[in-house]
């Protein structure tokens, strides 16, 4: 069983019923709805569609919203495109007509921007490809000279060197957004351009005010967030890696061990995190990855990442299923290596919460006694996602009765959800035999394995974990080792 989850943009090219069957037979964990294009009517069938089918192939698959955030973009060009020389003298103008762009200049759709930068400063359009140093700042003009030309076309993204941009991670859209998402009844909820915690609070207080349950995901890809990455960890559920903006704002020769600092650091302070960005950009019009993308994602996955995300590949590229059946492959395959099941995570850490404690223990007793399958029967998701943070080739099952929490461990690295009703009257033996014959009947375990479960003493409360049982399938319940 593949632990490494997979995200798959949804967009044109899987929007039929034929195509999101085809996508969930390859292994799709989780899908991503882009706030960017399309309006909310179009978000919430695209949901509501996918559940449906997901259904039918008695699976949970979790949705995650991703905001559009600032959009620090120039205008449009009277031509459509232009060819900027290396040199060139070339302004970008807050007070210009839009549509009206030229070769010597163009609109800017964020008018702060005279505010933000000064001379010096380097500004990058286009992912990169296009540089300008800025000469002055004059009124709404920012003059600037092109270090690096080539071709430009009308809204492109901008970018400032090193970060240094204002523009909240909030707009009025995203707060619209926010309340399509709490509609849909969204999973995760993806901040953009977020740069300090207080940018995550926000949006998880407006998300609650709209009556949603969605986990926040904190987007990674402005140079400033490094420089509050602690904050933003701790005010996020999940942390994306989200490698287009960075690589253009800190460099892409930073971005390797940024991307591995990321990892380590969210899976060290309890935090999912997701890997994104060109994973496997060629499978747009190919039907086979590069072999620098499959090492990409194997990468990723010896890093500890829970999740690697397909951004353009499944919602415009030729080959949707088939991108995720390669990043399927890559990801069993180097799953198998030494490094990605082996951990000392937080083996002399002091734990605050009694479940918490027991998601440690259970995860060390697990991997030194040779047991086959955890069943971590949880309200929450809390237990699973702390067992989720120990590096482990031992399936973590979360049964639970609660829709939410099954869509939501659909993105922990080796978790798989589980619907488990218990009714309030049934005694501890009961519980166990239950969640044992479930294991048994799904082919995860079978006589003779052990198995580790771990519960509460109250069913029904969340957070309440306190018991850690080792269960021998087949043995008498009554001879249950209980911690």
């Amino acid at each position: 069983m593949r632990r490494t989850k997979i995200i798959a943009t949804l967009g044109p090219a899987t929007s039929d019923a034929k195509m999101l069957d085809r996508i969930i037979e390859a292994g799709v964990d989780v899908v991503r709805i882009n706030f960017s294009h399309g309006n909310p009517e179009e978000h919430i069938e695209r949901a509501e569609k996918l559940r449906n089918r997901a259904r039918a192939h008695g699976r949970q698959i979790g949705v995650l919203c991703d905001l559009q955030g600032p959009k620090i973009r120039i205008e449009k060009f009277k031509d459509v495109k232009i060819i900027l020389k290396d040199g060139d003298p070339f302004v970008l103008d807050t007070a210009m007509d839009p549509n009206a762009g030229t070769t010597e200049r163009v609109g800017m759709a964020y008018k702060e921007l005279p505010q933000d930068v000064k001379r010096g400063d380097t500004l990058l359009l286009d992912d990169g490809r296009i540089s300008l140093w800025v000469d002055e700042v004059v009124g709404t003009e920012v003059r600037c000279k092109v270090a690096i030309g080539g071709e430009l076309s009308d809204r492109k993204g901008l970018n400032k060197q090193g970060g240094g941009l204002s523009a909240p991670a909030l707009t009025d859209k995203d707060k619209a957004d926010i309340i399509t998402a709490a509609k849909m009844e969204a999973d995760y909820l993806a901040v953009s351009f977020p740069v300090t915690g207080q940018d995550l609070h926000d949006a998880r207080a407006l998300m609650k005010e709209a009556g949603g349950h969605a986990d926040i995901v904190a987007k990674v890809e402005r140079a400033d967030a490094l420089e509050n990455l602690d904050d933003i960890i701790e005010a996020s559920d999940v942390i994306m890696v989200a490698r287009g903006d960075l690589g253009v704002e800190i460099g892409d020769a930073a971005l390797p061990p940024v991307q591995k600092m990321l990892i380590q650091k969210a899976r060290k302070m309890n935090r999912i995190v997701i890997t994104a960005t060109q994973m496997m950009e060629s499978m747009i019009s190919s039907h086979i990855p590069t072999r620098a993308e499959v090492f990409d994602v194997a990468n990723a996955v010896l890093d500890g990442t829970d999740a690697v995300m397909l951004s353009a590949e499944t919602a415009s590229g030729k080959y949707p299923a088939e991108a995720i059946a390669a990043m399927d492959r890559i990801c069993l395959v180097a799953e198998k290596e030494r490094v990605a099941k082996k951990s000392d995570h937080r083996i002399d850490t002091h734990f605050h919460r009694i479940d918490e404690a027991i998601a440690m223990a259970s995860m060390y007793t697990a991997n030194h006694l040779g047991v086959k399958a955890i069943a971590a029967l949880t309200e929450s998701g809390s237990t699973p996602r702390w067992m989720s943070r120990i590096s482990s080739g031992i399936p973590i099952y979360a049964l639970t009765k609660y829709v939410e929490t099954r869509r939501k461990v659909t993105l922990f690295r080796g978790v798989y959800p589980v619907s488990f009703e218990v009714a309030e009257d049934e005694d501890r033996a009961t519980i166990m035999k239950e969640a044992v014959d479930e294991l048994l009947r799904r082919g995860a375990v079978r006589d003779g394995d052990l198995i580790l479960v771990t519960r509460g003493e109250t069913m029904g409360d969340a957070g309440g974990t306190n018991t850690m049982s080792i269960v021998r399938v087949g043995g008498d319940m009554e001879q249950t080792v209980e911690i």
